[in-house]
């Protein structure tokens, strides 16, 4: 289970994810390399954060489409804090050269960021904008300013350990609301730039409520307790890697394949088998199920 943390203030609205868990849990499931796994978890961070406005069935996607080695990212989330997703190329790293620690963007590469509102209208909102540099906190933001004009700040964060489990993971994301004031604007651009990053102050023990005091202190204070404004909590709740899949809704695709292809299937193997793609959990169909 993770936390997110959901709140605002006169001139801004923020949300703050603790990711650890559900980052593993892709890990565990997709068997991604070091560097896939922080661009992955990078996303799922994200995707969980755009996502925490959602009611009811409202269903957000978003997917990635690179010229890197990675290919394809997609992530879904619900109004619940249930995030799931896959990519196309879990495996692929890239080198290490004169020691350093290749970079989420280099992997990921460039091209487009596309966003898909499900909100139970007639046709779904989508969004597509390109990708800044495939390091995902940046082209989330940039999503925001060219689709939906809300400026906004994303820092996201996937660490490591030893064992190649994940250490920490999480994010947050600050979006001005409309007349945001330019003194404000000021002070949390200048304490955005001295925060140490997100996984750091996860490893210093930080709560996402001790990170949102974080964000709102006032540097130029002399007094300690003071903040740029004050600030509110609307909503703290777990999120979670959650597939929703079972064997009835594979059954329904594949009842609509031609009854011809089906016999032809069964003629070379006994039963048929499918994969999730977001959980890899596998479901097997007998030639008497399918076409009775």
């Amino acid at each position: 289970m993770g936390k997110l943390l959901r709140g605002s203030s006169k001139n801004a609205r923020f949300f703050i994810v603790d990711t650890k868990d559900i980052v593993q849990e892709a890990l565990d499931i997709h068997k991604c390399s070091p560097t896939a796994i922080k661009a992955f978890g990078r996303l799922l961070t994200g995707s969980v954060m755009m996502g925490a406005t959602l009611k009811g069935d409202d269903l957000l996607t978003i997917r990635t489409n690179t010229d890197g080695l990675l290919n394809q990212m997609l992530v879904t989330n619900d109004a619940k804090g249930n995030v799931k997703g896959y990519l196309s190329n879990p495996e692929v790293d890239l080198e290490l050269k004169d020691g350093e620690i290749p970079k989420v963007g280099d992997l990921v590469g460039r091209g487009t960021l596309t966003v898909i509102k499900d909100m139970g209208l007639k046709e779904p909102y989508v969004g597509v904008s390109q990708m800044v540099n495939g390091e995902i906190g940046e082209d989330i933001a940039y999503y925001y300013y060219t689709s939906e004009q809300t400026p906004s700040v994303v820092v996201l964060g996937v660490s490591l350990g030893p064992d190649m489990r994940v250490k920490n993971a999480g994010g947050y994301m600050i979006q001005l609301l409309p007349d945001a004031s330019d003194n404000f604007i000021t002070k949390l651009e200048a304490k955005i730039k001295a925060m140490r990053p997100m996984t750091e102050l996860l490893a210093g023990g930080m709560s996402l409520k001790r990170i949102a005091k974080l964000i709102y202190e006032d540097m130029d204070s002399e007094n300690d307790l003071a903040l740029i404004e004050d600030y509110n909590i609307y909503e703290e709740k777990k999120i979670s890697y959650e597939c929703n899949c079972n064997k009835d809704k594979f059954y329904k695709g594949l009842i609509t394949i031609r009854r011809e292809e089906l016999e032809e299937i069964f003629t070379e193997k006994p039963e048929l088998e499918v994969e999730c793609h977001f959980c890899r959990k596998k479901y097997s169909f007998t030639k008497d199920e399918l076409l009775g």
